[in-house]
């Protein structure tokens, strides 16, 4: 019997992340000594207090239902949270707990968008939101922002891509792929044409406690209140306190918007894991020192790293300011490999060097690959040892 599917389903473009990592599961399967730099989660375990925390949960009975859009305890270490980190207000119904920060984008998509209603997003960006965009009817709208002003885009490009379908625009910072941030000057340049067109803010700071150097975390909501009043913060642990896989989340924002939200998660998911929302309490509400720890383990990594990769020929790389990924532009040392496109690059270095990479024409720039510094140091000096290893061999090949 065949089944057709539905045309939303069809339209999907597969995750290049994922295809890379089911190569090189692939690979290691076959007993070869590959080294995955695909990673998206830190290699760190979940702090003792939060297992802790969670584990004594269910001791004591707390494995039921929860509301749709979270425990209030949890909305509350949130709300705590906006209050102290980015000094921001907001009321227990513009918090909505979510299945991981991926979700909290899905739900407020489908709320959102409507048939053709266009989203802007600044390329690099994250593999998932154009298919999200695309999932819920919309159509995203992608605006370049150049290795040379370190992938950013500006107010004057933002103006340009504006129509009267435009709906929303996504801000990540710090980026991922690519680690950069978006200073404040930066941000309120953005944010006055985004006040003018009425146009609503989709801010993702999943990776905001990871920063390095002098670097700070800017909320675009901080601003200003006219730019809290269109901003829809996306956040969650994940990233912060090493809890992918509990998959918790949030939104913040406008009461009617997370209202919706609620709404449909009521009638998909029924609520956030239960367990999991009492560990996130005490990620939110016990001591913050495992954190500043990871960070501080991801920088010293990202310092020593970064020279070594720097260093071989026809690559280079701006310096990332937060997350955990590297982003070179390897055009010329697929070139002076023998290599016509990166992507066919990424696949010889699996294959022949045993090091997975994720090819950057899946975020949107080819010319470019993401390294994720979420491994051991001793890794990532090996893996960057034969990547170099790899070029030098194929341009002596080609000799």
């Amino acid at each position: 019997m065949t089944i057709s599917l539905a045309n939303r389903v069809n339209a999907l473009t597969p995750s290049s992340t994922l295809a890379i990592t089911a190569k090189a599961k692939e690979l290691k399967s076959k007993g070869l000594d590959v080294i995955g730099l695909g990673a998206g989660e830190p290699d760190f375990n979940t702090p003792e207090n939060i297992i802790q925390a969670a584990y004594q949960s269910m001791q004591d009975g707390m494995t039921k239902y929860t509301p749709s859009g979270g425990l209030p305890a949890l909305k509350e270490a949130v709300i705590n949270k906006l209050k102290n980190d980015q000094k921001l207000e907001y009321k227990n119904n513009e918090i909505i707990i979510t299945n991981g920060a991926k979700h909290a984008l899905f739900t407020l998509f489908q709320v959102l968008l409507n048939e053709g209603d266009e989203v802007i997003i600044p390329t690099p960006y994250w593999v998932s939101y154009p298919e999200q965009v695309k999932l819920a009817g919309g159509v995203p709208v992608y605006v370049e922002g150049t290795e040379e002003h370190d992938f950013k885009i500006n107010a004057q490009q933002l103006e340009a891509a504006i129509t009267q379908k435009t709906k929303a625009i996504i801000i990540n910072s710090p980026n991922n792929p690519t680690g950069m941030l978006y200073t404040k000057e930066e941000l309120e340049a953005l944010g006055k044409v985004c006040v003018k067109h009425n146009l609503l803010i989709i801010s993702d700071e999943i990776y905001e406690k990871l920063v390095y150097g002098q670097h700070t975390h800017t909320s675009i909501a901080e601003v200003s209140p006219e730019l809290k009043g269109l901003t829809i913060i996306i956040n969650g642990v994940s990233k912060s306190h090493s809890m992918t896989g509990w998959r918790i989340g949030y939104a913040a924002g406008d009461q009617s918007i997370i209202s919706a939200m609620t709404d449909l998660a009521s009638h998909s998911t029924s609520n956030p894991t239960t367990t999991s929302q009492f560990g996130a309490i005490e990620a939110y509400e016990g001591t913050q020192d495992t954190v500043e720890t990871m960070r501080q383990a991801f920088e010293k990594r990202l310092d020593i790293i970064y020279d070594k990769l720097v260093a071989i020929p026809g690559i280079s790389c701006k310096k990332p300011q937060g997350a955990f990924y590297l982003y070179p532009n390897v055009k010329e040392a697929a070139s002076m490999a023998g290599y016509d496109k990166v992507d066919d690059f990424v696949t010889g270095l699996l294959e022949e060097a045993h090091v997975a990479v994720v090819p950057g024409s899946g975020f949107g720039s080819p010319e470019n690959i993401r390294l994720s510094y979420a491994v051991s140091l001793e890794l990532l000096e090996e893996a960057v040892e034969r990547i170099r290893l790899f070029i030098e061999k194929k341009i002596n090949d080609n000799k």
